[in-house]
């Protein structure tokens, strides 16, 4: 079931996504070579709680940290860690904040210092790629609309798009219907967008190959190939007029 959000569900939601956003923001002043995750973790934690909110992700269906900290081939749901961040890493960190009982939820890609030229294409297609698709973040659109843009840029490229992990409903739940994948899916063009929804788009993309494996901790979602990934998230607003982003902090 797809969820029409009413005004003053939409100010919450105003609330914890600019949490969410001021949040990614603190993290990216922070991340540098020698900084772990878990540091990031606690950074996160803190504002968080600080504005009022609670952390989306803290003891969400088990998972232990306040953020996703994933490094390099790591594509999303890593575990923040003691380990240092080095030179050249790509670090990708997904984040969410619930205020009064919604969620906000975005994700960046960071290089860490000095990174390669490739890297940056990835990061920068990926974030590209957000924004092609949410030209069709829409009244009056489908999620097919938005998946087809996303998949095209990422494509054209010469990257490739995760399968199986998608962008998804926010509100009162962390995850809603409907699904918004990043690639067209047999299902055909999937959800009519309406005026109310609130989604989040968040592509996924590899390097290299779109295979992937699950880590042994039952989380961590790994390129197969041991290439590096990139991801870019935001949360969305669908008005009768242009979306509104609401985790995206100038």
């Amino acid at each position: 079931m797809v969820y029409i959000k009413s005004k003053s569900e939409i100010e919450l939601m105003k609330i914890a996504g600019r949490v969410t956003g001021e949040t990614l923001k603190l993290i990216a002043e922070a991340v540098k070579p020698g900084v772990t995750t878990a540091e990031l973790n606690k950074i996160a934690d803190k504002y968080i709680r600080s504005q009022g909110c609670i952390p989306s992700f803290k003891n969400y269906n088990g998972f232990p940290g306040s953020i996703c900290a994933s490094v390099n081939d790591v594509v999303i749901h890593g575990f923040p860690s003691n380990v240092p961040l080095k030179e050249g890493d790509v670090l990708s960190v997904d984040v969410g904040a619930c205020y009064k009982g919604y969620h906000g939820d975005a994700a960046r890609t960071f290089g860490v210092g000095k990174i390669s030229a490739e890297a940056q294409k990835l990061i920068d297609v990926t974030k590209e790629s957000f924004f092609k698709g949410a030209e069709f973040a829409k009244e009056g659109y489908r999620v097919g609309d938005i998946s087809s843009a996303v998949q095209r840029h990422i494509e054209e490229n010469g990257f490739s798009v995760l399968r199986d992990y998608c962008g998804h409903g926010i509100g009162a739940k962390l995850h809603e219907e409907p699904d918004v994948p990043n690639y067209v899916s047999k299902n055909g063009r999937g959800q009519r967008l309406k005026a109310g929804m609130v989604i989040c788009v968040e592509p996924m993309v590899n390097f290299g190959d779109k295979e992937y494996y699950v880590g042994d901790d039952e989380w961590a979602v790994i390129t197969a190939d041991g290439k590096i990934s990139a991801h870019y998230e935001n949360t969305i607003w669908i008005t009768d007029g242009e979306p509104v982003f609401l985790t995206l902090i100038d």
